[in-house]
Protein backbone atom coordinates (compact mmCIF):
# COMPACT_ATOMS: atom_id res chain seq x y z
CA UNK A 1 0.00 0.00 0.00
CA UNK A 2 1.57 3.10 -1.38
CA UNK A 3 2.22 6.24 1.66
CA UNK A 4 -0.47 8.11 0.25
CA UNK A 5 -3.06 5.59 0.13
CA UNK A 6 -2.49 4.32 3.66
CA UNK A 7 -2.37 8.40 4.68
CA UNK A 8 -5.60 8.55 3.22
CA UNK A 9 -7.32 5.64 4.97
CA UNK A 10 -5.58 6.57 8.45
CA UNK A 11 -7.15 9.96 7.80
CA UNK A 12 -10.96 8.39 7.27
CA UNK A 13 -10.75 5.88 10.64
CA UNK A 14 -9.83 9.25 12.34
CA UNK A 15 -12.56 10.84 11.14
CA UNK A 16 -15.38 8.17 11.78
CA UNK A 17 -13.51 7.82 15.34
CA UNK A 18 -14.77 11.45 15.89
CA UNK A 19 -18.10 11.02 13.81
CA UNK A 20 -18.92 8.34 15.43
CA UNK A 21 -19.26 9.63 19.48
CA UNK A 22 -20.80 12.80 18.02
CA UNK A 23 -23.66 11.00 15.97
CA UNK A 24 -24.75 9.08 19.06
CA UNK A 25 -24.69 12.53 20.99
CA UNK A 26 -26.24 13.95 18.90
CA UNK A 27 -29.63 11.27 18.65
CA UNK A 28 -29.10 10.79 22.67
CA UNK A 29 -30.36 14.94 22.56
CA UNK A 30 -33.42 13.90 20.33
CA UNK A 31 -36.71 13.44 21.71
CA UNK A 32 -37.72 9.77 21.63
CA UNK A 33 -40.81 9.04 19.11
CA UNK A 34 -44.29 9.42 20.69
CA UNK A 35 -46.04 6.21 21.10
CA UNK A 36 -49.33 6.11 19.38
CA UNK A 37 -51.85 7.00 21.60
CA UNK A 38 -55.25 4.66 21.86
CA UNK A 39 -58.07 6.19 20.27
CA UNK A 40 -60.41 7.27 23.09
CA UNK A 41 -64.15 5.07 22.37
CA UNK A 42 -66.75 8.34 21.79
CA UNK A 43 -69.46 8.70 24.48
CA UNK A 44 -72.84 8.57 24.43
CA UNK A 45 -74.89 10.27 27.12
CA UNK A 46 -78.40 9.84 27.96
CA UNK A 47 -79.89 12.49 29.89
CA UNK A 48 -83.22 11.92 31.36
CA UNK A 49 -85.67 11.31 34.21
CA UNK A 50 -87.09 8.36 35.74
CA UNK A 51 -88.24 6.88 32.51
CA UNK A 52 -84.11 6.44 31.75
CA UNK A 53 -83.02 5.75 35.66
CA UNK A 54 -84.56 2.57 35.73
CA UNK A 55 -86.83 3.58 37.98
CA UNK A 56 -88.92 0.79 40.10
CA UNK A 57 -86.98 -1.44 37.76
CA UNK A 58 -84.29 -4.23 38.67
CA UNK A 59 -80.53 -2.79 38.21
CA UNK A 60 -79.70 -2.95 34.33
CA UNK A 61 -82.89 -3.68 32.67
CA UNK A 62 -83.77 -0.53 31.45
CA UNK A 63 -83.72 0.86 28.17
CA UNK A 64 -79.76 2.36 28.89
CA UNK A 65 -78.57 -0.90 29.99
CA UNK A 66 -80.04 -2.47 26.96
CA UNK A 67 -78.89 0.34 24.76
CA UNK A 68 -75.02 -0.67 25.76
CA UNK A 69 -75.59 -4.16 24.88
CA UNK A 70 -77.33 -3.30 21.27
CA UNK A 71 -74.44 -1.38 20.79
CA UNK A 72 -72.21 -3.93 21.46
CA UNK A 73 -74.35 -6.23 19.07
CA UNK A 74 -74.08 -3.80 16.31
CA UNK A 75 -69.85 -3.46 16.34
CA UNK A 76 -70.56 0.29 17.34
CA UNK A 77 -67.61 1.43 19.81
CA UNK A 78 -69.53 3.87 22.14
CA UNK A 79 -69.18 4.18 25.67
CA UNK A 80 -73.04 5.03 27.02
CA UNK A 81 -73.32 7.04 30.44
CA UNK A 82 -76.59 7.54 31.92
CA UNK A 83 -77.14 11.30 33.41
CA UNK A 84 -80.42 10.42 34.00
CA UNK A 85 -82.05 11.39 37.83
CA UNK A 86 -85.83 10.47 38.72
CA UNK A 87 -87.76 13.15 39.41
CA UNK A 88 -86.07 15.58 36.99
CA UNK A 89 -87.49 18.61 35.10
CA UNK A 90 -86.61 20.52 32.49
CA UNK A 91 -85.32 23.15 34.61
CA UNK A 92 -83.01 20.74 36.77
CA UNK A 93 -81.86 19.34 33.54
CA UNK A 94 -80.60 22.89 32.08
CA UNK A 95 -79.03 24.06 36.00
CA UNK A 96 -76.81 20.62 35.61
CA UNK A 97 -75.99 19.66 32.04
CA UNK A 98 -73.28 21.89 31.56
CA UNK A 99 -71.43 20.03 34.50
CA UNK A 100 -72.27 17.00 33.14
CA UNK A 101 -71.62 17.99 29.55
CA UNK A 102 -67.67 18.99 31.23
CA UNK A 103 -67.47 15.61 32.88
CA UNK A 104 -68.29 13.16 30.54
CA UNK A 105 -67.08 15.38 26.88
CA UNK A 106 -69.52 13.32 25.15
CA UNK A 107 -69.94 13.41 21.08
CA UNK A 108 -73.38 12.56 21.48
CA UNK A 109 -76.83 13.46 24.13
CA UNK A 110 -80.06 11.95 24.22
CA UNK A 111 -82.12 14.89 26.33
CA UNK A 112 -85.19 12.76 27.80
CA UNK A 113 -86.59 15.16 29.21
CA UNK A 114 -90.08 17.12 29.96
CA UNK A 115 -92.86 14.29 31.26
CA UNK A 116 -92.12 15.84 35.13
CA UNK A 117 -92.92 19.56 33.31
CA UNK A 118 -95.81 18.40 32.32
CA UNK A 119 -97.22 16.44 35.17
CA UNK A 120 -96.40 19.79 37.79
CA UNK A 121 -97.94 21.93 35.34
CA UNK A 122 -94.81 23.58 33.98
CA UNK A 123 -95.20 26.51 31.58
CA UNK A 124 -94.92 25.50 28.27
CA UNK A 125 -92.97 28.33 27.02
CA UNK A 126 -90.68 27.50 29.97
CA UNK A 127 -90.35 23.49 29.37
CA UNK A 128 -89.52 24.81 25.80
CA UNK A 129 -87.02 27.12 26.88
CA UNK A 130 -84.99 24.80 28.65
CA UNK A 131 -85.31 21.65 25.49
CA UNK A 132 -83.31 24.32 23.84
CA UNK A 133 -81.06 25.78 26.38
CA UNK A 134 -80.24 21.98 26.56
CA UNK A 135 -80.05 21.40 22.89
CA UNK A 136 -77.24 24.41 22.24
CA UNK A 137 -75.32 23.80 25.26
CA UNK A 138 -75.08 20.10 24.11
CA UNK A 139 -73.36 21.69 20.21
CA UNK A 140 -71.32 24.25 21.83
CA UNK A 141 -69.04 21.54 22.98
CA UNK A 142 -69.27 19.51 19.45
CA UNK A 143 -71.89 16.86 20.87
CA UNK A 144 -74.85 16.29 18.79
CA UNK A 145 -78.28 15.93 20.38
CA UNK A 146 -81.53 14.12 19.83
CA UNK A 147 -84.84 14.98 21.69
CA UNK A 148 -87.29 12.53 23.08
CA UNK A 149 -90.72 13.34 23.65
CA UNK A 150 -93.73 12.18 26.08
CA UNK A 151 -97.04 12.74 26.20
CA UNK A 152 -99.59 13.23 29.11
CA UNK A 153 -102.01 11.00 30.41
CA UNK A 154 -105.48 11.63 29.06
CA UNK A 155 -106.94 12.72 32.64
CA UNK A 156 -104.85 15.86 31.37
CA UNK A 157 -107.23 16.52 29.05
CA UNK A 158 -106.85 16.72 25.47
CA UNK A 159 -106.48 20.91 24.58
CA UNK A 160 -103.63 20.59 27.13
CA UNK A 161 -102.05 17.32 26.29
CA UNK A 162 -101.91 18.40 22.37
CA UNK A 163 -99.85 21.75 23.38
CA UNK A 164 -97.88 19.69 25.39
CA UNK A 165 -96.85 17.44 23.21
CA UNK A 166 -96.16 20.55 20.29
CA UNK A 167 -93.44 21.17 22.89
CA UNK A 168 -91.20 19.18 21.76
CA UNK A 169 -91.88 19.45 18.34
CA UNK A 170 -91.60 23.24 18.19
CA UNK A 171 -88.14 22.93 20.23
CA UNK A 172 -87.04 20.48 17.64
CA UNK A 173 -87.90 22.07 14.69
CA UNK A 174 -86.35 25.16 16.48
CA UNK A 175 -82.86 23.58 17.06
CA UNK A 176 -82.96 21.57 14.12
CA UNK A 177 -82.65 18.68 15.96
CA UNK A 178 -84.03 15.19 15.52
CA UNK A 179 -86.84 13.88 17.43
CA UNK A 180 -88.35 10.87 18.89
CA UNK A 181 -91.86 12.10 19.24
CA UNK A 182 -92.68 9.48 21.91
CA UNK A 183 -90.82 7.49 23.62
CA UNK A 184 -93.80 5.39 25.25
CA UNK A 185 -95.62 4.84 21.35
CA UNK A 186 -96.01 1.40 21.41
CA UNK A 187 -97.72 0.26 24.41
CA UNK A 188 -98.83 3.24 25.67
CA UNK A 189 -102.76 2.23 25.90
CA UNK A 190 -101.74 -1.00 27.06
CA UNK A 191 -102.30 -1.25 31.00
CA UNK A 192 -100.00 -4.24 31.54
CA UNK A 193 -96.66 -2.62 30.22
CA UNK A 194 -96.85 0.11 33.38
CA UNK A 195 -96.14 -0.58 37.03
CA UNK A 196 -98.92 0.07 39.65
CA UNK A 197 -98.38 4.06 39.58
CA UNK A 198 -99.41 3.35 35.92
CA UNK A 199 -97.22 6.00 34.69
CA UNK A 200 -93.70 3.96 35.22
CA UNK A 201 -92.84 1.35 32.20
CA UNK A 202 -92.32 -2.05 33.48
CA UNK A 203 -88.81 -4.50 33.05
CA UNK A 204 -91.18 -5.86 29.57
CA UNK A 205 -91.49 -2.50 27.99
CA UNK A 206 -87.86 -1.65 28.22
CA UNK A 207 -87.25 -3.52 24.87
CA UNK A 208 -89.80 -1.59 22.97
CA UNK A 209 -88.66 1.80 24.45
CA UNK A 210 -85.28 1.13 22.99
CA UNK A 211 -86.92 -0.11 19.77
CA UNK A 212 -88.69 3.18 18.90
CA UNK A 213 -85.48 5.59 20.27
CA UNK A 214 -82.89 2.91 18.19
CA UNK A 215 -83.43 4.41 14.58
CA UNK A 216 -82.76 7.64 15.90
CA UNK A 217 -80.27 7.07 17.71
CA UNK A 218 -77.99 4.99 15.55
CA UNK A 219 -78.61 7.81 12.87
CA UNK A 220 -77.43 10.20 15.34
CA UNK A 221 -74.21 7.73 16.07
CA UNK A 222 -73.09 7.44 12.66
CA UNK A 223 -73.47 11.30 11.75
CA UNK A 224 -69.94 11.34 13.09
Amino acid sequence: MSSSILSSFLSSVRSLRIAVPLLSALLSWMPAPLAAQPVATPVLMVFGDSLSAEYGLPQGSGWVALLERRLRAENLAWQVVNASISGETTLGGRNRIDAELARHRPQAVIIALGGNDGLRGVSLETTRANLEYMVAASRKVSARPLLVGVRLPPNYGRTFGEKFRQVFVEAARNTKTPLVPFILEPFAEKRDFFQPDGIHPTVAAQPLMLDTLWPEIRNVLKAR
